[in-house]
Order: C-alpha cells, then structure tokens, then sequence
C-alpha cells in the first residue's frame, strides 16, 4: 500500500492546523484532496483516541466553559432549500471546558445547544477531573442541569451573565459586528465561587483562537465544514496539537506540561506516529501456490 512520507505528513498537518484549506493544502503539497482528506481522518481518530486516554485525572483549580458557533454545510436556516445536504448539516456548536491556570482544553464537545449535549459535555468534565474545582459558565441555562447531575454539591459554580446593548436597525453594523457588552452580572450557584475569579476571559480567549486557527471557524466565509465528520476530526487534531504540542507563549511551556499531564514537549511528527499507531496491522499473506496446469484426456 502506498503511504506519504513523514515529511509530507507532517507538512499537511501542519498546514491544516494553520488554517489553509484542504484544496489549497492539495495544491501546495501535490497531492490529490482526497489524500488530505484521508489523512484527517486518520489524524482526527488518532487524536481523539488520545486525548480521550491521557486527559483524565487533572489537578485543575479553575474551569472556564463556553460554546462557540460554527456550520456544516448550510446554516440551519438553509437546510431546507439546500441540494444533498448530508446529516448533521446545519448549526454546530462546540462546548469549551479550559484550565484557567494551565490553559489546558480538559474536554469538549459537538453538538447543538440543547440541554442533552450539555449533560454529555458535563459529564465528560467531570470524569476528566481530580479535585473539587471553581467552574464559571456563562448563562446558559443548559448549563444549570449539567452541572448539577455531573457534580452534585461538589464543585463551586457560578455564572457570569453578559449584558448587550441593542445595535438597533437593519444596519452593517448590526449584521456583521456584535453588540456592545454593557455590563456582567455574577451569580454564584453553588458552593462557595471566589468572586475575584469569576470569569470566562481564557475560555473566550481560546475562541477566538479556534477561529483564528482553524478555516472551518471563519466567518463570512466558504471555506465551512462540508461534513460533520470531518468537522469532527479537525477538532480532535487542533486539541491534541494545542494541548501538547503547540507551545503556550505566556506560560513557555505547553498547556499538557503545565498542567502535570505531560513532561514532553511534542511536535507535529509525533502526531503522525499516533497514526502510524493507531493504523491495523497489514494482512500477511499466505504462500503462493503454483496453480497445476489441467490435464486433458
């Protein structure tokens, strides 16, 4: 079977992780969409697999969660009228949970905005985690259930609602900026929160990192997600890349070697032997037999 070199794997990889587009990736690198798709997926389930067995256990103190905004293949008021749009087109939303101190993404989630992906999401949060922890959310109400059946009393949790002024009109300004934060109000919930960090900056922060970073994020923008599963596998490459590979400015480390999951500082060929690992062993042949020719009468 025939396989990329190393070098070639890792500079896809590292091209889709700065944010070009898988045509543009084919073009550059010479090879056929297809491979770069292919290689996704085997990058995304390589990644998801390890991020899913090493994030367990973390001493966090502080946890920030917020959910961004994305689409695949149509927005959800497109569906409808768009031509063989595949299942799970529509309004995706991806739920954020970061380490406040190691910046470290402890879970996430894909789904829409419901109160069931919320609970899966807690969930997944809670099982990741060592300790009782602060946890700040904004104020979706999603949020309200999740968290108490994943952590009961166990946790301090407090909200930080947003208060928007109304842009008014149908102006540009109103369709393409966001209104103005007038005003935060805390509410604690549970426990005991420390007021001084009720806060979900870092976790926005990284947001704007995953638009920034990854082209399926942009907005205004064709270069969206035309499948959920590929959406999906870019996710799991772009967390395990900035958890363990990508190092943290501010903090001269990675987010996996500040938070004590990691004490090696990873690098993009790294991810491709998680491939190479994760790849089914090749099918051994059996001997050739030498067909005897058939005799006639």
């Amino acid at each position: 079977m025939n396989k990329l070199p190393a070098h070639k794997r890792v500079m896809i990889l590292n091209m889709l992780i700065e944010g070009m587009s898988m045509r543009s990736i084919s073009r550059t690198v010479g090879v056929s969409i297809n491979t770069v798709s292919k290689l996704l997926v085997e990058a995304g389930e390589a990644c998801a697999a390890y991020h899913d067995e090493t994030v367990r256990n973390v001493n966090a103190q502080r946890v920030q969660c917020d959910e961004i905004w994305s689409f695949v293949y149509a927005k959800d008021k497109n569906v409808k009228t768009a031509k063989a749009a595949p299942d799970g087109a529509g309004d995706v939303w991806t739920w954020t949970a970061i380490d406040a101190d190691s910046k470290m993404i402890l879970s996430y989630e894909v789904g829409d905005r419901s109160a069931a992906t919320a609970i899966e999401f807690m969930d997944d949060l809670c099982a990741r985690l060592a300790s009782r922890v602060q946890l700040t959310t904004d104020g979706h109400r999603a949020y309200l259930e999740a968290v108490e059946g994943a952590f009961g009393g166990d946790i301090d949790y407090a909200m930080l609602v947003k208060i928007y002024g109304d842009l008014g009109g149908k102006t540009a300004e109103r369709k393409y900026s966001p209104a103005e934060c007038t005003g935060i109000r805390k509410r604690a919930v549970e426990g005991r929160p420390d007021e001084a960090h009720i806060s979900t900056s870092y976790v926005e922060r990284q947001n704007l990192t995953m638009r920034m970073g990854m082209r399926r994020f942009t907005r205004l923008t064709n270069g969206f997600s035309k499948k959920l599963e590929n959406h999906l596998h870019m996710l799991s490459l772009y967390f395990v890349h900035y958890n363990f590979v990508r190092v943290h400015k501010s903090l001269r480390m990675t987010p996996a070697m500040a938070a004590g999951v990691s004490d090696t500082l990873h690098d993009m060929e790294w991810i491709v032997g998680l491939i190479d690992a994760q790849a089914p062993a090749p099918k051994k042949r059996g001997p050739y037999k030498k067909r005897q020719p058939e005799i006639s009468n």
